[in-house]
């Protein structure tokens, strides 16, 4: 169960990035800086620190929330594997020990 939250959290943050690229672009599609000759420049990126305060919180916490869900999914599969290697062992040793018999 926790490798599904990890990865239903995981696919939130996804489309919530989606939708964050979206605005950005929206926001600052028409942003441009001039050069030294007055012209637009063709070819403009906005810094991180130009951007607007919400849009940054924002971007941190779906990248937050990216990391989260990363990590509760392999953390989450880790232990399941674990887990189910214990229960082989359990099942190994029962099985081989003397006067125990396995029902199939």
């Amino acid at each position: 169960m926790r490798p599904l939250c990890g990865a239903i959290i995981t696919a939130g943050a996804l489309i919530g990035l989606g939708l964050f690229s979206l605005g950005y672009g929206t926001r600052y599609a028409a942003y441009a800086e001039r050069n030294d000759t007055g012209h637009f420049n063709a070819e403009y990126w906005v810094k991180f620190s130009q951007m607007d305060t919400p849009l940054i919180i924002l971007l941190v916490l779906l990248v937050a929330s990216l990391g989260i869900g990363l990590a509760v999914a392999f953390v989450g599969l880790a232990y399941h594997h674990h887990k189910r290697h214990l229960e082989l062992l359990h099942r190994e040793n029962n099985a081989q020990a003397p006067g125990h018999s396995v029902k199939a």
